[in-house]
């Protein structure tokens, strides 16, 4: 795990706000918001993401069978709170050895969901063109406003990993799984939970720590 705040496009390190500037920046992306040291899978590092975010914290309910939650991961300081938040799962592929999920969600221009994508750029590009969903997630949660499907369009980044994006409740909603056949899961109908929401007092079963989340 990274001890250090880095930068959400691209992991790089970054410099510190200063008597010069009150961002922190990055040596290729200029101003960002940092991405916080990953937290380890359990109460306290769900509290410590659920603690300031300024966005969802999904994660799939009920989780797909065998599957864990493996870590947590934010973007943002004091002063912005959480703009961008992830959850880790880990569990058996539907066609063959473990896979990796992570969840994304973000505000537009952050870069998070793009960096594990694989994505050059913050944002997931041209793929809302109208051609029909590839996938479809639903939404539960009071914030919500009410139980809703969320169109997902898969995303060509690289050969490992398979990418989903779409939006939700006004943010990006991002879905990368790894290996790129462990994508078939989002054939699968998910529901997604916002663990923000007041009642959410799940008994999350936890595994070991994803390292995906330090990529």
């Amino acid at each position: 795990m990274r001890a250090e705040p880095t930068c959400p496009r691209c992991a790089g390190p970054l410099s510190e706000p200063g008597l010069w500037s009150k961002d922190w920046s990055c040596g290729v992306h200029g101003a960002v918001l940092p991405r916080r040291p990953s937290k380890r899978p359990g109460p306290d590092g769900l509290a410590a993401v659920l603690r300031d975010a300024r966005v969802p914290v999904w994660t799939p309910w009920p989780l797909p069978p065998a599957w864990l939650v493996t870590g947590f991961c934010a973007v943002g300081d004091e002063r912005s709170g959480a703009r961008a938040t992830a959850v880790a799962l880990s569990g058996p592929g539907l066609i063959s050895g473990p896979a990796d999920l992570i969840l994304i969600a973000e505000e537009p221009g952050i870069g998070l969901g793009g960096h594990y994508a694989g994505l050059a750029g913050g944002d997931p590009g041209p793929v809302f063109d109208g051609s029909p969903p590839d996938a479809k997630i639903d939404v539960s949660g009071p914030a919500a406003t009410c139980d809703h499907s969320v169109p997902m369009w898969s995303v060509g980044t690289k050969p490992d990993r398979a990418v989903y994006v779409g939006e939700a409740m006004g943010d990006w909603l991002w879905a990368v799984l790894w290996p790129a056949e462990a994508g078939v899961l989002m054939l699968e109908r998910q529901t997604l939970l916002d663990l923000r929401e007041p009642g959410m007092d799940l008994d999350l079963p936890y595994g070991a720590y994803s390292p995906r989340l330090d990529e």
